[in-house]
């Protein structure tokens, strides 16, 4: 006859294997969601310049933006959470690509459908445009929403507003 050890041991790895195939299903079932089912972004522009500044050898812009999003369709079963952020940007001369988070925000999956809806007007960033150098003047810069699918189980992976959708301003010429 078997031990108990050996029954213990045989009904123990059996719930793990159970747990595994659940875990390996419910990540399969997530697949394609972020392609088929994309928040609806009805606003995002720039609302006021508050100034641009040269402090300590680097260009600083301060700037509040509007913001108009229905993240619901980005949520199903097996998301816990989204890391929604607003993400300025622009090129210099130095740098071909600089993306710089200027706000953002952690939506639970237990928060209500109505506070998934970003609806924020004259919203002041939370982090400051900041150029390496002194080369964000006259500068033509993009905003855009991004967002990561944090899932119960599974890979974590990013999602983004659709291409040529996104708002653009030009900051000035001169401080202020």
């Amino acid at each position: 006859m078997h031990t108990v050890w050996v029954r213990l041991n045989a009904v123990v790895f059996f719930g793990l294997t159970v747990l595994l195939c659940l875990s390996i299903i419910a990540a399969i079932s997530k697949i394609g969601h972020a392609s088929r089912y994309r928040p609806v972004i009805h606003k995002l522009e720039l609302n006021n310049m508050k100034s641009l500044k040269n402090h300590g050898g680097v260009d600083r812009a301060l700037l509040s933006f509007d913001l108009h999003a229905d993240m619901n369709p980005a949520f199903h079963w097996n998301i816990k959470q989204l890391f929604v952020y607003v993400v300025a940007t622009y090129k210099t001369p130095t740098n071909p690509k600089n993306q710089i988070v200027l706000w953002d925000r952690i939506i639970e999956n237990t928060d209500a459908p109505s506070q998934k809806i970003l609806n924020e007007k004259n919203v002041f960033v939370k982090y400051g445009l900041v150029d390496q150098g002194a080369e964000l003047r006259g500068r033509d810069v993009e905003l855009s929403l991004m967002w990561d699918h944090m899932p119960l189980t599974g890979v974590l992976y990013m999602g983004e507003q659709e291409e040529g959708t996104a708002s653009k301003f030009y900051l000035p010429m001169e401080y202020q």
